[in-house]
């Protein structure tokens, strides 16, 4: 049961695409106090638990800090920060009262969960113009499920999608391209993409290529996909201000960039220095930036990432001159300790100031809207503009589209990856907590990137992270300019990771048909213990462990050395320790708490009883996967027969339907087990009934 609460005039964000009446009754759990914005308040029980926020900081359960929902450019965010990229203002209440709460307003929203007062949340809003639902249903998935019908299906990316790519800040050069595929095709490491970042451009000009550094594109772009491999360019929100640049003349000439109060293009500044902002907010303004894409279409490319689009502002001009002016009244001046504090202070407040986001705005069905009141909708309707313009491109052929910036809504257009995260072991098991609630919100094609991003990482980091990032839709190893190599093959430990990388390939056929079934029957790829067992309390603080789609439970290992761990298990399972060259062994263990050992080269799979994991042989790249030769692994709990809905298709067509599906049943047949197919187009290598 959904109800709606409207309070004041909201902005239509569009995020919600089931429309329902808004009801007089009075608001439920919350008291509500209106001043400057309101503030909802919910007394907590002591057991009681927080669900939600999407990509946010700290734990599954969010209790005991306060996030802002405001999306913010935090590059290596620590868990001091209250907000990073995202807004994603859906909460799960679970204790004596259980329900779902969604605020549909794009301005910042304070979440203080138990952080100024352990047992209180409050909820602060600077505006009183917004819509919130609260949605009950009997069980915690009932609820996600009732507010992800609510808010549309999810993205469905190309299979290819799905397949293992490379990343790096720093790729200048079209040479550099041919090295990275080379150093993969060499130590047979199976790769599906590598990444663009904006070395590519010409003077960091969007739909601009350097063709001093890539006089090739077109051949470049061919040779790759010729060896199986994508190129994916990235795409930034700002717009470099110069005479003669297409792009920029075309949305000045139809006034398609954000404006000062004056009406005059609001200034600011990043990669390229001074730039102009689309106004992404204005229909007309998105559909020319949308088909500006086909500028790399064109070319063959058939995915993209949008960066930078908070928007992230390294300066304004207003603000570089107050800073400038400031560093004026320090001359010659004998700079003592507060005068230093105020001269770090003057530097480090240019970035992303909150005076520059109050200082432009938007055309919106003909009236200025300050940025401040819908800054959480910027990124998200880059993101959507794209995904119109491949709509004009060919409107029945998926592209990979995934984006920095994003509020709930944006689901619905493309994926996320989690952002600048580092090469921490914490950011690891951040990464771990974060995938279901980044699920609640409708976002399953996400996934960090893999080894860290900024500082250097270390080999017992990458084989951990790719342990877990296996599991994760989007497998991106990305970092930084500056820092380690961390292509697979720079490593000495090369021949295990390209063994991780040909397992990820052989379990494409159950990540793909989970993925498929999650976004159309509104469920999540990734869920906590707790919605899977809700009446063992033991999985209530459990946050280390998850349940990957319907058949298998994931424990990653995520301490430096670690050589084990314990586990917890709600009922009888089967593990699976998968080691070097691809040895398994098979486990029954028994429910309750246990001590697993797992070495740095070994990780373990859970099978829940009465499921199947299908498998396939690993290939070089998804195209080449026989995904109709299966493995079966099954755990028969005293079951004579398991059925696994296997959903396949051709991967790059938005003609998905459920109703193909492929029942694969698993009988029991006197001693022996036999696997009996819906669509005789499936065959099985193998079956292990455990």
């Amino acid at each position: 049961m959904i109800k709606k609460y409207t309070y004041g005039t909201p902005f239509q964000t569009d995020t919600v695409t089931t429309q329902i009446e808004s009801t007089k009754e009075t608001f439920p759990f919350f008291t509500i106090k209106k001043e400057a914005g309101f503030s909802f308040t919910y007394l907590m029980g002591e057991d009681d638990i927080v669900y939600g926020l999407g990509e946010n900081i700290r734990g599954i359960n969010k209790r005991g800090f306060s996030y802002i929902s405001n999306c913010s450019d935090e590059c290596g965010y620590t868990e001091d920060k209250h907000s990073i990229y995202a807004a994603h203002n859906f909460v799960l209440v679970d204790g004596s009262d259980r329900f779902g709460l969604f605020i549909d307003c794009p301005e910042k929203i304070t979440f203080d969960i138990g952080w100024s007062d352990y047992d209180t949340f409050v909820i602060t809003t600077e505006g009183v113009d917004m819509d919130l639902y609260i949605i009950e249903e009997p069980t915690l998935q009932g609820i996600v499920k009732s507010f992800r019908k609510l808010i549309g299906e999810s993205y469905i990316p190309p299979k290819w999608g799905l397949g293992y790519q490379q990343s790096r800040w720093g790729y200048a050069s079209e040479e550099d391209f041919y090295e990275v595929a080379k150093g993969y095709e060499s130590n047979r490491i199976p790769l599906e993409a590598i990444y663009m970042d904006i070395d590519y451009m010409e003077r960091f000009k969007d739909f601009t290529i350097d063709r001093e550094k890539f006089p090739h594109f077109e051949t470049l772009v061919l040779d790759m996909k010729k060896k199986g491999i994508k190129l994916v360019p990235i795409i930034d929100a700002g717009v470099k201000i110069e005479d003669g640049y297409e792009t920029y003349e075309e949305g000045l000439a139809n006034d398609y960039f954000c404006t000062d109060c004056t009406g005059k293009p609001f200034v600011v500044a990043v990669w390229p220095g001074r730039v102009l902002l689309p106004d992404f907010l204005n229909p007309d303004a998105r559909d020319w930036f949308g088909k500006k894409y086909q500028f790399l279409t064109d070319l063959g490319i058939e995915g993209f990432w949008n960066d930078m689009n908070e928007p992230a502002l390294f300066y304004s001009d207003e603000g570089l001159k107050e800073t400038f002016d400031f560093l004026d009244t320090l001359k010659d001046k004998n700079i003592g300790i507060y005068d230093y504090f105020a001269l770090n202070d003057s530097i480090k407040k240019l970035s992303n100031n909150p005076k520059d986001y109050e200082k432009f705005f938007h055309k919106v069905n003909g009236e200025k809207v300050n940025h401040s009141k819908i800054h959480n909708l910027y990124g998200y309707n880059m993101t959507r503009a794209a995904a119109k313009g491949f709509d004009e491109i060919d409107k029945n052929k998926r592209f990979l589209l995934f984006s920095r910036s994003s509020c709930i809504g944006m689901h619905r257009y493309g994926g996320i990856w989690t952002g600048d995260n580092c090469s921490w072991w914490s950011h690891l098991l951040l990464n771990i907590k974060m995938m279901p609630s980044l699920n609640m919100c409708g976002f399953l094609y996400s996934g960090a990137d893999l080894g860290g991003f900024s500082v250097n990482t270390s080999y017992d980091l990458m084989v951990r992270w790719l342990q877990f990032g296996m599991f994760t839709p989007l497998m991106r190893n990305h970092s930084a300019l500056g820092t380690r190599d961390q292509e697979l093959y720079q490593f000495k430990g090369v021949s295990y990771l390209r063994e991780l990388i040909e397992f990820r390939y052989s379990l494409i056929p159950y990540l793909y048909s989970e993925y498929i079934k999650a976004s159309k029957n509104n469920d999540m790829l990734f869920k906590p213990l707790s919605f899977v067992y809700e009446e063992d309390i033991t999985v209530r603080t459990i946050e280390d462990q998850l349940i990957l789609g319907e058949s298998v439970m994931i424990a990653p290992i995520y301490t430096q050395n670690a050589t084990g761990r314990y586990v917890y298990l709600p009922e009888d399972m089967i593990m699976m320790t998968i080691g070097r060259e691809y040895t398994r062994s098979f486990t029954l263990l028994k429910k309750g708490h246990q001590y697993i050992e797992a070495s740095l080269y070994e990780f373990p799979i859970f099978i829940r009883p009465n499921h199947c994991l299908a498998l396939c042989r690993p290939s070089s790249t998804t195209e080449s996967l026989n995904t109709k030769n299966l493995e079966l692994l099954c755990f028969a709990n005293g079951s004579k027969e398991i059925t696994y809905e296997l959903y396949d298709d051709d991967g790059y067509t938005k003609d998905i339907d459920l109703s193909t599906s492929t029942f694969i049943t698993i009988q029991k047949n006197k001693d022996s087990w036999e696997a009996l197919f819906s669509n005789k187009d499936y065959h099985f290598f193998d079956i292990h009934v455990l």
